[in-house]
């Protein structure tokens, strides 16, 4: 089963234009690691430590990192927060991702019930009008950016988060950093 969502994965991969997406690491690689992501995923955040202590810090001059939105129903913000994201790095470029890992790194304390008041203070702290932080949430254009990556997700067979593709090989919700690194080193080798 994993090797046939592997191979859909691959395939569908390459048809899909990259432009839109956060990206950290070598652009231009030909090793892609795609991350599909909840802002609001326990996972997804104990997957972004292992990105910044592990794999950023041995791949980032070589690997593409690329994210992608994948709010999950049973959480009460994770769409909102992937909007803000698209906002924030549409008006200042690296603080979508900054916006990304503050809300993983937050996780546990942002609620559905302040989750308006937390990005108003995110966006003043970082010198943007909360007023129009708060009324990205309702803009429809960046909701339909993080509909397009949902789908995409849904279309390759992607149910939970994170999902992590090194061109296109699958790892899924929980996995060692060992794993994605020997992943990363065979795509590297063979790319070479």
């Amino acid at each position: 089963m994993m090797r046939l969502l592997g191979a859909a994965i691959l395939t569908a991969m390459s048809a899909y234009p990259a432009a839109q997406h956060l990206i950290e690491g070598a652009a231009q690689s030909p090793v892609r690691v795609v991350i599909y992501e909840d802002l609001q995923c326990p996972d997804c955040a104990d997957f972004r430590v292992m990105l910044d202590k592990k794999l950023l810090p041995r791949y980032a001059s070589t690997v593409r990192f690329e994210h992608r939105d994948f709010p999950l129903a049973k959480h009460a913000w994770a769409r909102k927060a992937a909007i803000a994201a698209h906002f924030f790095e549409e008006n200042k470029p690296g603080l979508g991702l900054a916006y990304r890992k503050y809300s993983l790194a937050n996780l546990r304390e942002i609620t559905a019930d302040n989750f308006n008041d937390r990005l108003s203070l995110f966006a003043k702290d970082h010198g943007v009008d909360p007023s129009k932080a708060l009324a990205s949430l309702d803009d429809t254009r960046l909701a339909a950016l993080v509909e397009e990556d949902y789908q995409d997700g849904v279309a390759r067979g992607i149910a939970h988060t994170p999902t992590v593709l090194v061109n296109g090989r699958p790892f899924v919700e929980t996995f060692p950093v060992e794993d994605v690194a020997k992943a990363i080193d065979t795509e590297l080798a063979a790319a070479k």
